[in-house]
């Protein structure tokens, strides 16, 4: 893995590139440490998630199916959250992190690549790359929260489909499927340049906003629309919000405080 972070945005970058970015454990490792690094930052107020080389992440490493095959087993962990094995707390870090994340995919999604993509809030896809739920291929089922997440983007019909079949599909199908957000030819370009336009909004703004998108269908309308207004109640006459009020007015642009 390789993060780099300039003017509030994080590069986060998939670096086995002579692998396709195929995740060994080192990199379950290095994905959650980072995640955990960045939600803390308060620095930071984007992050992009791309890969190396010829694609976004061919899925598992080989040497993870030999060991399936040789019967072992996912290492269930010690932990309050609802991602009890590091796989799951790879892709789950970064629906945690307070801070928007957009993947950036070229090249091929497989199996679990496409899970760690499905952990972003946005996903711009080359035309030509190639996504798959390909675990079916091995035998296997989705297990890096895949099953919960991908119902929720493309219907639970399409998502078995995908699931059933393993089918690869294009860039282009993604974007119709809702599997990812749009199309770009240049992901990466295209995801900083919306990074740095994020990273120019109020930071707490973004964050709550985030919250509460991502509270959407989980809780009772009457929850949410409470935790839209306790939220507004929070902004309302912080310095951030006073600062976008007069940069608004005198057509300047804002000098936003990183949260506390």
């Amino acid at each position: 893995m390789s993060c780099t972070v300039t003017d509030g945005v994080a590069d986060v970058r998939l670096n086995r590139p002579d692998k396709l970015n195929a995740i060994d454990q080192a990199m379950f490792e290095e994905l959650v440490a980072t995640g955990e690094r960045l939600r803390s930052d308060s620095s930071v107020r984007a992050v992009v998630l791309s890969g190396e080389g010829r694609g976004f992440c061919a899925g598992l490493d080989f040497s993870v199916f030999g060991e399936m095959a040789e019967g072992a087993r996912p290492a269930r962990l010690e932990t309050d959250g609802p991602a009890k094995a590091l796989a799951q707390q790879a892709v789950h870090i970064w629906t945690l992190l307070p801070q928007p994340v957009i993947a950036a995919v070229h090249g091929v999604s497989y199996g679990g690549g496409l899970q760690i993509a499905l952990g972003a809030d946005i996903r711009l896809v080359a035309p030509d790359a190639r996504l798959s739920v390909l675990e079916i291929k091995w035998g296997i089922n989705p297990d890096m929260t895949g099953t919960q997440v991908l119902p929720e983007l493309v219907g639970r019909d399409v998502a078995k489909e995908l699931t059933f079949t393993g089918r690869v599909v294009s860039g282009e199908e993604a974007v119709a499927l809702r599997l990812a957000t749009r199309v770009e030819e240049d992901p990466h370009a295209a995801a900083l340049a919306l990074a740095r336009e994020i990273a120019g909004r109020s930071p707490q703004a973004i964050r709550e906003s985030k919250r509460l998108l991502d509270l959407a269908g989980r809780i009772s309308l009457d929850d949410g629309f409470e935790a839209e207004q306790v939220a507004i109640h929070s902004l309302i006459g912080t310095p951030n919000q006073l600062e976008a009020i007069s940069a608004n007015l005198e057509k300047r642009t804002p000098k936003f405080a990183d949260p506390a």
